[in-house]
């Protein structure tokens, strides 16, 4: 085989899901395809998320001697702090007009979350432009975080283009002169999944911090 190829199979494998036992976890941050009687499903681990999503079903019914897989969302870090979103949420009124961002990580070392304000190389109140910033060893990107100003919270194309290749929850929230409005979603590689429902905690303590 030829060494590239060596190197894309070693990187992104195909595992084929096993029929009378759990198919073999992941030691190591990354993706793989597991290939299923019921469909190809790609699986992404990180050390905060464990993701299974079914990527393609068979087009006709045909007899693939493997086991079954099912999508699951496991989140090994656990609940994402509401006071770190309490603490954007001032940022982003500090910055009014203009928008701002910050990110919050996981220390998989640390077991423990903190915010990174995002030092913005230029930024209005319809536009964002910043650095990543360099993380500490064993933090992970969780939540990606910027405002909309005084305007509504919404994903955008520019958002799409931007988070098309990262796995991560991204947060927009808006109207941060008063209550603010909240957009959340999990990216998983080019895959968008809007939130059901912010969680509850997030709500009651953005609506805390007003009064």
């Amino acid at each position: 085989m030829n060494p590239v190829d060596l190197v894309l199979r070693g990187s992104f494998p195909s595992v084929m899901v096993p029929t009378r036992e759990p198919v073999e976890l992941m030691r190591a941050p990354g993706e793989r395809l597991l290939i299923a009687s019921n469909g190809v499903f790609l699986e992404i681990n990180r050390p905060w998320i464990r993701l299974v999503r079914r990527l393609a079903s068979f087009e006709w019914s045909t007899p693939v001697p493997y086991g079954e897989a099912m999508e699951l969302t496991e989140l090994p870090c656990g609940a994402v702090p509401a006071e770190l979103v309490v603490e954007f949420a001032r940022m982003a009124r500090l910055a009014l007009p203009n928008e701002v961002g910050a990110w919050i990580v996981w220390d998989e070392l640390a077991k423990r979350f903190r915010l990174v304000p995002l030092p913005a190389l230029s930024h209005g109140p319809g536009h964002l432009h910043y650095e990543r910033p360099d993380l500490r060893e064993g933090e992970w990107l969780v939540v990606d975080c910027h405002s909309h100003g005084s305007g509504q919270a919404y994903f955008s194309a520019t958002d799409n283009r931007d988070d098309q290749h990262d796995v991560k929850f991204a947060l927009v929230l808006g109207r941060c002169h008063r209550q603010p409005t909240i957009a959340l979603r999990l990216c998983a590689k080019g895959r968008f999944e809007l939130a059901g429902e912010v969680p509850l905690k997030w709500v009651a303590a953005l609506a805390g911090d007003l009064k």
